[in-house]
């Protein structure tokens, strides 16, 4: 007989055995055990702690001053006593390479990497940031020093030096006609520039024409143009070929020349930043392109303008070739631009500068100082008239802006009432009247 083999259904399987500590559901036979929860996991033994960005700790400032010990003290033997080196300039490198080595070094010892990249980087932009603000106080500094007996007289800044010689004291003569001449030409370059340089801007973020991108790369090549080139460029064409004499029109347009490329390249930057939802918004109310632009972009991007006219401003007061060349040097006052030469501070400064005599030489340095005061009033002036960033309001705009909410609710209120009012006398009219309940 031959054996039959059964199928694997019918096979006898032994029940499965459940473990005696494994709990089971109620009423479920013993192959269906209960759901265990898992249990908790039991604490780090060592929390990690967060990195605190933007403040420093206590362990932090024990890191910089033990650093900061450890620096001079290892410079201090390297510079006396262990190697020949001198100089005043490679103590300060050598202190600071040692400062920066020993502060990773303390700040490894506690935080992992990250960290302590983080702090070497905070600290070599804080080094730089300290640099950059002592050069800049130390010029400032030095010129007041330098100019501080003229700039003690009043005469400095009301008369000219038309009666003033080379050996007169500094109680005769002024500066006037070269701070006259300084507004004079900075105003005419603004005229001429902050209209084309926005529109030029706005031409190649909005309007996206066949030229852009060839406008775009001479308005980068022209950046880079020296101030000289732009002042023989109109006095070759304004002078020499128009015919027309020096003058403070013609140093505005050399000063024109260095201004325009500045202001669109910067604010073609900041009309970038603009955010696309704020066009798309203004387009969705039916609104066509240019009072979008006019409504919407621009006063969005108002404080970066302004930003973008005080950086042409601060490239153009300053250029001394271009004045030179084109308007001349004179000692007495000029207060038309269109005729006559007309001087600025900066190339009457380089005049007072060169001269060997003392006094011509505080009146130089004066007229720096002069200059540095008038850029900064026409910054915070500049700044006053450009206003907060968009979004952010004063306490006296949110006044306003609250007030005429209120007043628009107003209005509101009445036009639904009046429409409301109507429709009742209009349904009275035609029978419509609301039942009166008896």
């Amino acid at each position: 007989m031959t054996a039959t083999m059964l199928p694997p259904a019918a096979v006898a399987r032994e029940p499965d055995t459940v473990p005696a500590d494994v709990p089971t559901l109620p009423g479920a036979g013993p192959s269906m055990p209960a759901t265990v929860r898992p249990e908790r996991p039991g604490p780090l033994t060592q929390p990690v702690r967060p990195r605190v960005i933007g403040k420093m700790s206590r362990e932090d400032k024990l890191n910089l001053i033990g650093a900061g010990v450890s620096s001079l003290c290892t410079t201090l033997l390297l510079f006396g006593r262990l190697t020949p080196l001198s100089g005043k300039v490679g103590f300060v490198v050598v202190a600071f390479g040692v400062f920066l080595a020993t502060y990773a070094l303390l700040v490894s010892l506690t935080n992992d990497r990250p960290a302590v990249a983080d702090r070497v980087m905070g600290t070599l932009i804080t080094a730089a940031a300290l640099v950059a603000g002592v050069a800049l106080l130390s010029v400032v500094t030095f010129t007041l020093w330098r100019g501080r007996s003229a700039l003690g007289r009043i005469n400095l800044y009301f008369e000219d030096m038309s009666r003033a010689g080379p050996l007169d004291p500094l109680s005769v003569g002024g500066i006037a006609h070269a701070i006259v001449g300084t507004l004079v030409i900075i105003t005419l370059s603004l005229l001429f520039t902050v209209p084309l340089g926005i529109a030029c801007a706005v031409y190649l973020n909005e309007t996206g024409g066949r030229f852009t991108s060839l406008v775009r790369s001479v308005v980068t090549a022209m950046t880079a143009l020296p101030s000289v080139l732009a002042g023989l460029f109109i006095f070759a064409t304004w002078i020499l070929i128009l015919g027309h004499e020096r003058s403070g029109l013609a140093a505005a347009l050399a000063t024109s020349i260095m201004i325009l490329p500045i202001i669109i390249r910067s604010a073609d930057v900041v009309l970038r930043l603009v955010p696309g939802n704020l066009r798309e918004a203004s387009a969705a109310t039916g609104a066509p392109h240019w009072r979008t632009v006019w409504h919407v972009v621009l006063p969005t991007a108002r404080s970066g303008l302004v930003t973008a006219v005080l950086l042409g401003v601060a490239r153009g007061i300053g250029e001394t070739a271009p004045v030179l060349l084109t308007a001349g040097i004179t000692q007495t006052m000029n207060v038309d631009p269109r005729k006559n030469p007309m001087i600025s501070l900066p190339l009457a400064t380089f005049e007072f500068v060169r001269s060997p005599q003392p006094t011509l030489i505080a009146r130089g340095f004066a007229t720096a100082a002069v200059l540095m005061v008038l850029v900064l009033l026409l910054f915070t002036g500049a700044r006053i008239i450009g206003g907060r960033p968009a979004g952010h309001l004063s306490k006296r705009q949110l006044r306003r802006a609250a007030a005429r909410s209120s007043r628009d609710l107003d209005r509101i209120e009445s036009l639904v009432g009046g429409s409301a009012l109507t429709e009742s006398t209009a349904g009275e009219a035609v029978g419509l009247a609301p039942e009166v309940p008896s």
